[in-house]
């Protein structure tokens, strides 16, 4: 039998047979074959995943029936909820319109530029730019590339450390878990990697003392300010931090924090990274949470709510004092397969109309 028929037989197997499983059947299968993220996996196979059969609006429900409320919206991603059918639409239209291509080559489409310029309308003021990822990790691994190559593109290669929070979460990547300050992701890998340096995180309830709100989130600010000198301005090339800290247990920095982080970075001169992946398209109210504090980043990184989940797809928006240097500097060695993709952008696009 030819290799087309083999697949087509075994597609029509399992289409025949899916509807047809139990929970146990699934969750035996799940365990001999599929390694979840951030998962014991003996344990988990042991006990048997939650298997989400359909979701509908703010609920889940799973193989056995039972109506689950998704507070935690997807992976802090669905933000206009499950079902909407005009994103399913948007989706099936592009994929019979132009279900691939890259934008590597001189060339785009019309998906990704509808997109970038959305994103520019609804952007903070000054960024003009976007550099497509397929995820909030990619996206923070690009963040480390761009702003080296933006300093050394200024004559100043020296310029590579970037300064993160312990606790911090930035991804799973090489690059982004070295940004992000979790120990026990460092503690495999050999992690970070050089460059990388981290402060302590804005977490007033823990570390605040008897200060308070105010007077720690000065403290904690200025933590920035003593590492910026035990390094040297001269070798700082960023800061990079969550405007609320997801991962790490929601932290909302005090008031006094984020202006006098700004200050920091304005009097040493250095890249301020706003990683907006969860705080990004409508969480606390404003587009972006840099808005919600009053943050003038230089660079955002962005994923989650800008597909609310539906297809993925990521990036980093680039004020246009970094985009300026970038394209005077030529070419930007660095990209994904999926960079744009035409149907994460058609998406993308009709997710940030609503």
């Amino acid at each position: 039998m030819s290799l087309a028929p083999m697949v087509i037989e075994a597609r029509q197997a399992v289409q025949r047979t899916a509807s047809r499983r139990s929970t146990r059947e699934w969750q035996a299968l799940d365990a001999a074959h599929h390694l979840h993220p951030f998962s014991d996996a003996a344990a988990l196979n042991a006990q048997g995943a939650r298997v989400i059969s359909h979701a509908e609006g703010v609920y889940l429900w799973d193989s056995d029936g039972n109506k689950i409320f998704d507070g935690m919206s997807g992976l802090w991603c669905v933000n206009i909820g499950y079902g909407r059918k005009e994103l399913a639409e948007t989706a099936a239209r592009q994929m019979n319109e132009l279900a691939y291509y890259n934008t590597f080559f001189k060339t785009t489409h019309p998906q990704v530029a509808e997109l970038s310029a959305l994103l520019a309308e609804v952007a903070p003021e000054g960024f003009n730019h976007v550099f497509y990822t397929n995820s909030g990790s990619e996206g923070n691994d690009t963040v480390i590339r761009m702003v080296r190559h933006y300093w050394a593109s200024q004559g100043q290669p020296q310029r590579k450390t970037i300064i993160a929070r312990e606790n911090g979460y930035h991804g799973s990547t090489i690059g982004g878990a070295s940004l992000g300050g979790m120990t026990y992701m460092h503690e495999q890998g050999d992690l970070p990697i050089p460059g990388i340096a981290h402060i302590e995180q804005p977490y007033w309830y823990a570390n605040g003392g008897d200060l308070s709100p105010e007077e720690y989130g000065l403290k904690a600010a200025r933590a920035l300010e003593a590492k910026i000198l035990e390094l040297g301005a001269e070798n700082v090339a960023a800061f990079i931090g969550e405007p609320i800290q997801g991962a790490g247990g929601i932290i909302i920095p005090p008031s006094t924090y984020w202006p006098e982080i700004q200050r920091i970075c304005d009097q040493y001169g250095i890249l301020l990274v706003a990683d907006e992946v969860i705080c990004g398209f409508g969480r606390t109210g404003e587009w972006f949470g840099s808005q919600y504090f009053g943050i003038r980043p230089h660079l955002m990184t962005i994923a989650k709510g800008l597909s609310s989940g539906y297809l993925p797809i990521g990036g980093v928006l680039v004020h246009d004092q970094v985009a300026k240097v970038l394209i005077e500097a030529g070419d930007f060695n660095h990209g994904f397969t999926y960079s744009g993709h035409p149907v994460a952008a058609a998406v993308a696009a009709e997710n940030c109309v609503f």
